[in-house]
């Protein structure tokens, strides 16, 4: 499966009309938050629409600059993983929305524990399987980054991400976890057998990356990741 990983449009969405062809490529799209320009919430429902516009298959959550309600459009549209897990080709997407708790001046800001609860129903689901299998096929999809050496880098000194989720990461082992937030922290990092993408911001500094994900011959998820940015 090819999927199209972004995040961070903030209402830039004349930005997307430069992927159409990429649009045209992909099997499905991963969207990590922020559709809304920081603090014009309303701004979000037209970057919604534009985006739904150019895939029929999108897996997604809300940004700290979405507020709540939003979501509501997002389940409107069947885009929303938030609280959920969804089935695709023989992988599956979970999702938490909202940052960690910083100013509060935002729209969606949340304590650690609150957005990492997001993910009680992979917990649950996964408890049912005897051989936890579905941890080995699953992208979890955080607006909020884990705290890691790439992906929540502002700079040298400044790594906002969550310990706890890094944690989480590191116990259960998910296939993928795409995040956003931080735009400086785009790139690739490992946090334990877990391939981490930071995608940046397609709508302050048009980064995007690839996920081609494919089964070998014993039927495990091989992941290749590929930076792009738009020219």
């Amino acid at each position: 499966m090819k999927i199209l990983v972004l995040s961070d449009l903030h209402a830039n969405n004349k930005v997307l009309d430069k992927l159409d062809s990429e649009f045209e490529k992909a099997d499905a799209v991963i969207f990590a938050g922020d559709y809304a320009e920081c603090f014009k919430p309303k701004t979000g429902l037209e970057a919604l629409e534009k985006l739904c516009s150019k895939h029929d298959t999108i897996f997604s959550v809300l940004g700290n600059c979405d507020n709540i309600e939003f979501l509501e459009q997002l389940e409107e549209r069947d885009v929303s993983v938030e609280k959920s897990l969804v089935f695709h080709e023989g992988l599956a997407f979970a999702g938490s929305g909202g940052g960690e708790y910083f100013t509060g001046k935002t729209e969606f800001e949340r304590t650690q524990q609150e957005l990492l609860s997001d993910f009680d129903i992979v917990k649950n689901s996964a408890q049912d399987g005897a051989d936890n299998s579905l941890w080995r096929s699953l992208i979890l999809i955080s607006h909020n980054p884990p705290k890691g050496e790439i992906v929540d880098k502002v700079n040298d000194e400044l790594h906002p991400g969550s310990m706890l989720f890094t944690d989480f990461i590191r116990e259960n082992k998910p296939l993928a976890v795409i995040c956003g937030h931080i735009h400086e922290g785009c790139g690739v990092e490992k946090i334990g057998d877990t391939l981490v993408i930071n995608p940046g911001s397609i709508g302050e500094k048009g980064t995007y990356y690839w996920l081609d994900a494919t089964k070998d011959d014993k039927g495990n998820w091989q992941l290749k990741e590929t930076a792009c940015s738009i020219k």
